[in-house]
């Protein structure tokens, strides 16, 4: 508080006691809030359950923050939703994960609804005698979406068919599966990528298995073989660890051919274990076949 006084013919500034009084409650209220905040941070630090909980609510706070940002810079991408589909005939029923490889001629259905950022995917995959193999229902959502890179999140529900035999009859049995997927790719040009992928996979049924996949890819699309030719290829080591003797590092390689505006392809893939625990080890697995994309 300041008053005024008429002094020798001028007005001086008086500060008063209570001026003063109230100066030195102020400075010892900024004291004991700087003790209070010491006293806080101390608590803060020796406590490492309240650190860990603190750091996912930041952790969470980013992510969230970042999507949002995101989600104001990528305006212009359709809201409506659209959808994709191709279906495949192969020579051989082929897996990354060998315990799950059909070996003997498939049929593969590929679908997608996407809109915005979030999208479903699921893929069916048949043998000839039109029972199941795999059956995937995939979930995902697009938290980075720039024009040179992407970032998704993803979970699938999935169901593993194999059939054994019993004294009288041979039984198909459906083996569920629960996973979730983190998944990113850079883009050097519209025809060239490198991607990452990690999947963390749970077996939900007693003799499931459960583990750790990690694949690096390098894709290359749309290179020109003559006047209407084209041409694509994709390079792969990927490396699982699952529960049991099923860990190992692979390489796989995947070639496609087309022509221009024509939905139909012709492709061959083929995968070579370079290391692995599985015994046998697993031998080099190969097929061809033809896709059809709507």
């Amino acid at each position: 508080m300041m008053v005024f006084s008429w002094k020798h013919g001028r007005l001086d500034k008086i500060t008063t006691n209570h001026n003063k009084s109230q100066q030195f409650s102020c400075e010892h209220r900024k004291e004991y809030s700087n003790d209070k905040n010491r006293e806080f941070r101390i608590l803060i630090l020796s406590n490492p359950a309240l650190m860990k909980n603190l750091n996912a609510l930041l952790a969470f706070l980013f992510i969230i923050t970042s999507s949002c940002l995101q989600a104001q810079d990528i305006s212009t991408r359709s809201k409506k939703l659209e959808a994709e589909a191709s279906v495949s005939l192969n020579s051989n029923g082929i897996a990354y994960i060998p315990a799950f490889s059909l070996d003997k001629p498939a049929i593969t259905g590929s679908f997608s609804l996407h809109k915005g950022r979030f999208s479903y995917d699921p893929q069916l995959s048949y043998g000839l005698d039109l029972k199941p193999w795999i059956v995937d229902n995939w979930f995902h959502y697009r938290i980075v979406d720039r024009p040179s890179f992407e970032f998704k999140a993803g979970a699938v529900i999935s169901a593993f068919f194999s059939e054994y035999e019993t004294e009288n009859e041979a039984v198909l049995r459906a083996q569920k599966y629960l996973a979730l997927e983190f998944a990113g790719k850079y883009k050097f040009n519209p025809t060239s990528s490198l991607s990452f992928t990690y999947l963390l996979d749970r077996g939900q049924d007693p003799g499931t298995l459960s583990g750790h996949f990690f694949n690096l890819q390098a894709d290359k699309s749309d290179m020109s073989l003559g006047k209407r030719g084209l041409l694509s290829a994709s390079l792969q080591v990927f490396y699982i660890n699952y529960t049991g003797k099923e860990d190992g590092l692979f390489a796989a390689a995947y070639v496609s051919s087309s022509l221009r505006d024509i939905p139909f392809a012709i492709f061959a893939q083929a995968i070579q274990a370079l290391w692995s625990n599985i015994d046998p080890f697993p031998p080099l697995k190969w097929n061809v076949g033809i896709a059809y994309t709507l």
